[in-house]
């Protein structure tokens, strides 16, 4: 028996997950289409050998529903932005994303808080080259869209302190270079400070979770943990320090032992994962949604490959026009020095 079957009986063994695409020639044929690591990984999924990719699209929209459960994602929400927040509706995103992008990300999902706030949660299997960049675009376009909204419906009484801040969350599944190097942080917020002191209320704000460096520290945890004998299990509170990493874990580990081990430090994620494997039973739609995450997952290596070739092109290109600069000085000396040998040489002649 699996180690999760243990805590949940629906799971199925893998025979009975076979039988029901065969006997089905619509899903036997797009199975069949699959690479033989891509069926292998299909079938862990379903038998619990392996937990499901929480972070992408189709299984994070699943399991933050809010028209089933609006608590999950005030909760996940309140533990990144640290302050208790409620959301009060979902909101289509299409229209603001910028040039209709939507490479690299695993999922995306903008809600409206109680208290006027936008917040925009975006994950990403691979960072962007030029993360800030990107966010603060993103983020512009963001409160553009709030301006309007709010000025056209408060007309002449619009005033700029009517519009609440706008957030961007983002959180990488493989952080770009310049948040990987912070090995020993998971998350950084931004802080606007002006160099005279001044306060001033800006009202665009930027979050970043790294769920690699994260998985990373609770990995080196668990070994310090394991090297000290202590009970990984007894030790919830030493593993995982707050809410967010509790979250955080749920995000990012799909190791059947890791998954065992959160839910028995915090059985709260024990039922969103008894939701994961109701939905295990439906072949059929879970076929869906495995499809989808491939076919986006191929999309995204692509994209991220030419991302990275042309990041390395310009830096081959910055390293040779700094050595033809070098070499255009070295040029200009070696003409000066010939000039002045050059007078030189009239001088003593000269004379």
């Amino acid at each position: 028996m699996s180690i999760l079957k243990r805590h949940f009986k629906i799971i199925r063994e893998r025979n009975e997950v076979i039988d029901d695409i065969n006997h089905n020639p619509i899903l036997l044929e797009r199975f069949n289409k699959w690479t033989n690591i891509q069926k292998q990984t299909f079938l862990d999924y379903c038998t619990g050998e392996r937990g499901l990719k929480i972070c992408y699209d189709p299984y994070f929209k699943e399991i933050f529903n809010v028209e089933y459960d609006k608590s999950r994602l005030d909760d996940l929400l309140s533990s990144i932005m640290g302050e208790k927040v409620k959301i009060i509706m979902v909101l289509p995103n299409e229209g603001a994303r910028i040039a209709s992008e939507n490479t690299l990300l695993i999922t995306d999902i903008l809600v409206r808080l109680e208290n006027g706030s936008l917040v925009n949660v975006e994950i990403q299997k691979i960072g962007y080259t030029f993360p800030g960049e990107r966010a603060s675009c993103y983020s512009a376009d963001l409160l553009l869209r709030e301006y309007k909204r709010i000025r056209d419906k408060n007309h002449k009484h619009f005033k700029y302190s009517d519009i609440a801040p706008v957030y961007t969350i983002v959180i990488f599944e493989q952080s770009p270079r310049t948040l990987a190097k912070a090995k020993e942080f998971y998350i950084h917020k931004s802080q606007t400070i002006f160099d005279t002191g001044v306060e001033v209320n800006l009202l665009q704000k930027f979050i970043f979770i790294s769920l690699d460096n994260f998985k990373n520290i609770l990995q080196n945890r668990i070994e310090t943990m394991r090297n000290n004998s202590t009970d990984l299990v007894l030790s919830g509170d030493e593993l995982l320090h707050n809410r967010l990493e509790e979250w955080l874990m749920f995000l990012s580990v799909d190791e059947p032992e890791l998954i065992e081990l959160l839910i028995r430090h915090r059985p709260y994620f024990k039922n969103l994962y008894a939701d994961i494997y109701e939905m295990c039973l439906n072949t059929e739609r879970l076929m869906n949604m495995y499809s989808k995450v491939l076919a986006e997952y191929d999309q995204n290596t692509i994209v991220y490959m030419m991302d990275e070739m042309k990041a390395e092109i310009d830096e081959k290109d910055k390293v040779i026009a700094e050595k033809d600069e070098a070499l255009a000085e070295k040029d200009a000396e070696i003409e000066r020095l010939k000039k002045i040998l050059s007078n030189k040489q009239q001088t003593e002649r000269a004379v």
